[in-house]
Formats: C-alpha cells, structure tokens, sequence
C-alpha cells in the first residue's frame, strides 16, 4: 500500500490539475488506490515505483493503471536481461552449463528448467514460449525476495592423504600378495 500512496504523490505533485480532476475528493482518491492495490498487487514496491517513473517521464498526460502495469518490467529493475535476451544467452553457453559465467543465475536455472536438450535441438518458435514461462516464474520468485545461486561443486583437495597404521598395511599386503 506504501507504494501505491507514493505512485498517487508523484501524480499528484507531476499532473497537479489532472490529478484533481480525476480524484476531485477523498471517496474517489480511495477507491481509485484500491483499484491499483489490486490491480498492481503481484508487483513489488520498488517494481510499481519504477514504472510509474517511467510512466511520468514518459507521459505528458495523467498515466492510468494499464500504462503503469505496461511498464512493470521486473527483470528491468532487477538488473536482468530481457526474456530473450536470457534464451539467446542460453542457447549459446557453452557446456558444462553450469560453469559458464552467467549474467545471472535467473538464466541458468531458467535453461535447466527448459532442458539444455530441447533448448539445443528445437527451433525457436517451439522453445522460447517454454523458456519465458520459465524465466518468468523466476523473475517473480527474486521479485518476492528470493535468491537464486548456481550450485557450485565442492572442490576436491588435491592430495587425498588418509594416513595408514603399519599393521593395517601389512594385512593389505599379504592380501594383495594371496590374490596373485
């Protein structure tokens, strides 16, 4: 709701005379946030504020909630490629996938999800729509707070050195010597 009352003041401080005579008292202000609340209620705050940014530096007019909601790009505020920027990334990471050096774990885990087969061996007209739903749940997981970390293997040392008692290493011997 914090968002939405910050959209109605950037409004209200950029279309001065639009805004009240679109919101000529307090009954039509509230429902008209009510409306955008629920409207804009899968977006995050820093989402919202973004695109009504836009929308401001964009518009010479009072913007409505279907030009808002045009510029709610998460991967945009979030730093992240477009969806087919992403798939063209994807498309061309070389193998072993996940050693290459993302953009952002958001396409890794958006091409595993895909499956790096059918991303290889599919035109695609038939694999972006499955990438893009992909890479959209994504976006909407990191939007709601949640990371997102290529797993990395734990490197092995290199010196395995379990050091062995004399008796032990006597039986392995004789062992060794009775099998030949």
């Amino acid at each position: 709701m914090a968002a939405i009352n910050q959209i109605f003041e950037l409004f209200r401080f950029n279309y001065h005379n639009q805004f009240l005579k679109a919101f000529p008292d307090l009954d039509t202000l509230n429902m008209a946030k009510r409306l955008w609340l629920r409207l804009l209620g899968d977006y995050s705050g820093e989402v919202i504020m973004r695109a009504a940014e836009r929308a401001v530096k964009e518009n010479s007019w009072l913007p409505n909630v279907h030009e808002v909601l045009s510029r709610c790009d998460v991967a945009e505020v979030l730093g992240l490629p477009s969806a087919h920027a992403a798939y063209v990334e994807a498309c061309r990471a070389p193998s072993p996938k996940k050693d290459y050096r993302w953009s952002h774990p958001a396409v890794y885990f958006a091409g595993r999800a895909t499956d790096w087969f059918f991303i290889a061996n599919e035109p695609e007209e038939k694999v972006f729509p499955v990438f893009k739903r992909n890479y959209d749940i994504l976006l909407h997981r990191l939007q709601n707070g949640e990371t997102l970390e290529v797993d990395i293997p734990v490197a092995l040392p290199e010196n395995v050195s379990i050091p062995v008692s004399r008796d032990e290493q006597k039986k392995r011997m004789e062992h060794l010597l009775s099998s030949l």
